[in-house]
């Protein structure tokens, strides 16, 4: 697997460049800030990228800005982000995008070399790697604890499908319902779930999918 590393740290830089080549992996490209990004892709068109959400000139979101601007010019670039704490709205941001593909993993699991090689290579194909930690102080701000067993099998199916990054008209195809149904559905599912009301219905959507990819249920 060719990876892009976008960190500004130079020793953890090194060490994910050391830990990637040492189990058969290639670097394509390192950056440390946003500006450089972009470019890097272009020119090397790595399978994968590794960012820290944090990176210069501001050390805010320029990692996750540059995620954002990845996935839009290069559409299912597997991407795994990297952060020192628990950013909540990042990463619910973050999966926004479409879960297909992305991981935002605490960089302290980079040091649990079995679990950081094992989250890259499911996003390669097409998965989603979310750390634990990250899911519990989601759901323990944002969510209800109500079970997915809530949900009918049809609500199931469409929760697994949006799970998978498709939009409303793709799960309408693939369930052979109408996107007017589909939309029903996930009404349904956001009420049972007793997602916040007052959020967008995209942090809604990133809200279901994180209880179904928390549940343990999804692939």
């Amino acid at each position: 697997m060719r990876v892009l590393i976008a960190e500004d740290n130079a020793l953890l830089r090194e060490g994910l460049t050391l830990l990637l080549t040492h189990n058969g992996h290639e670097v394509a490209a390192t950056c440390v800030a946003e500006p450089e990004i972009l470019p890097a892709l272009r020119r090397t068109r790595p399978d994968a990228a590794v960012l820290d959400v944090r990176l210069p000139p501001s050390f805010r979101d320029e990692g996750l800005r540059a995620a954002v601007a990845a996935r839009r010019e290069f559409p299912g670039l597997p991407l795994l982000v990297l952060s020192q704490y628990v950013e909540q709205a990042y990463a619910a941001e973050l999966l926004a995008l479409g879960a297909r593909g992305i991981g935002y993993l605490l960089k302290d699991r980079v040091g649990r070399v079995e679990q950081f090689l094992e989250a890259l290579e499911r996003i390669r194909e097409g998965g989603t790697a979310l750390d634990p930690e990250v899911v519990d102080e989601i759901f323990r701000q944002k969510a209800s604890t109500n079970s997915l067993e809530v949900l009918t099998a049809r609500e199931h199916e469409v929760l697994g499908l949006m799970a998978q990054g498709l939009a409303n008209a793709a799960i309408a195809e693939r369930l052979f319902v109408t996107e007017r149904a589909v939309g029903k559905h996930i009404r349904g599912i956001f009420d049972k779930l007793d997602l916040p009301q007052e959020d967008t219905s995209v942090h809604r959507r990133v809200l279901a999918v994180l209880a179904y990819v928390g549940s343990g249920v999804a692939p």
